[in-house]
């Protein structure tokens, strides 16, 4: 049996190079865990086909009471824990199918297509501001004000409040990866809690036109959402709508410039823009994997057993590196044709903001480097700096220069 420490995890190699953690975890053990405390912790890093499956596994649930022993009740969360457990990622059928049903319309194809004039006119206002001045902080000046301010329009959020949301959730980010750091955390979940109700108060107050009096006041066959759904789902919305952006925005900039033959490429063709965002989050995944799962029974697995009750992840990364799936894994092809990527995972929780998601990434990256075509690292000597967090890759910044 393969046991890890959880320092690995959160080491900086492993956060400089999760490719090869978790790809050696898929060619060796498959499966292996860590202690946090009472709870095993099961990481699985397996082949493409077979992440798919487990993916789609009912034995791995996400709601933590379907995991319990029949007859022992878990109690709900409360508290700051609340804003991870009531919405989409934390349920299973039938609430999560109608979780997803009331959200759903708002995510589409099409409707997000109706805001590509809005994020190319968001983006171009955010170059224009740095352009003067020659350099800027990829992170702090683009990757995340473009995603925070299209989500924050989506719900409803006065601009005034955007920055806020960066310090919470990193505060909240940072006590996942640091325990000692729990005080920080739950502050700032309170805070966000808070915030959240006040928001929705004043949604019941004066409806508009936005997501969040969308929220309040839908009706779906005689359902609507309680007001804790409504604080978990609005929580989930502002943090999967800008997070995994940022990674996307921040981990493909740094990708193309390390390699600049396919920056030349992209920058020459500029049809390959679709592909290349594909493949970018294929090759530098903005979320290294699945969000808790919990065992609803023991399972046999790869010669061991992981047992009713235990928490488990499933490694994306080592999936979209799998060599049986993807011809080269190791090798960025802007170009590759067959791309089928786990970045958004699988199944019924595969994210639903995957269409916004892909459209900010091709109009920022494909603006970016049309408008500064010249655009460098600013220091290839300083060392990068990533979020202490393994399960979603990001640079905290990242300076470049144009």
């Amino acid at each position: 049996m393969s046991q890890i420490d959880v320092s690995e995890l959160f080491s900086q190699q492993t956060l400089n190079d999760p490719l090869s953690f978790y790809g050696r975890i898929r060619e060796q053990e498959k499966l292996v865990y860590t202690n946090l405390g009472d709870v095993r912790f099961w990481i699985i890093a397996t082949s493409y086909a077979e992440t798919i499956e487990l993916l789609k596994d009912p034995r791995l649930v996400c709601d933590r009471r379907n995991a319990s022993a029949q007859g022992v009740e878990q109690p709900a969360y409360g508290g700051p824990l609340a804003l991870f457990s009531q919405n989409m990622l934390g349920t299973d059928p039938p609430d999560h199918t109608r979780l997803r049903t009331l959200v759903s319309k708002a995510f589409t194809p099409r409707m997000i297509e109706r805001l590509r004039p809005r994020i190319q006119q968001i983006t171009d206002e955010l170059l224009d501001a740095v352009q003067d001045q020659g350099h800027m902080d990829l992170i702090a000046d683009f990757a995340y004000p473009l995603p925070i301010t299209v989500i924050s329009e989506m719900l409803g959020i006065p601009s005034a409040d955007r920055q806020r949301f960066r310090t919470w959730t990193q505060d909240l980010l940072a006590f996942l990866a640091a325990p000692e750091k729990m005080a920080e955390g739950m502050a700032a979940a309170e805070t966000f809690i808070a915030y959240i109700k006040a928001l929705l108060g004043d949604k019941r107050a004066h409806p508009a036109n936005d997501l969040t009096s969308d929220l309040v006041r839908v009706k779906e066959q005689g359902d609507s959402l309680s007001e804790q759904e409504l604080v978990s789902m609005i929580f989930l919305l502002i943090l999967g709508g800008h997070e995994t952006t940022v990674n996307l925005l921040g981990n493909g900039v740094l990708t193309l410039l390390q390699h600049p033959e396919q920056l030349r490429l992209l920058q020459h063709n500029p049809d390959v823009l679709n592909p290349a965002v594909e493949e970018l989050l294929r090759y530098t995944a903005p979320v290294s994997f699945t969000g808790t799962r919990w065992a609803r029974e023991d399972i046999p697995l790869y010669g061991q057993v992981i047992r009713q009750g235990d928490v488990v992840r499933l490694s994306l990364c080592a999936a979209d590196t799998d060599p049986q799936q993807f011809t080269d894994p190791q090798t960025l092809d802007i170009t590759r044709s067959v791309n089928r990527h786990l970045a958004f995972s699988k199944g019924i929780h595969v994210c639903l903001g995957a269409p916004l998601a892909r459209l900010e990434g091709q109009i920022a990256i494909g603006t970016l480097f049309q408008r500064f075509p010249h655009l460098h690292l600013a220091n290839e000597q300083e060392p990068l700096s990533w979020n202490p967090v393994p399960y979603l890759r990001g640079l905290q910044r990242l300076a470049v220069a144009f």
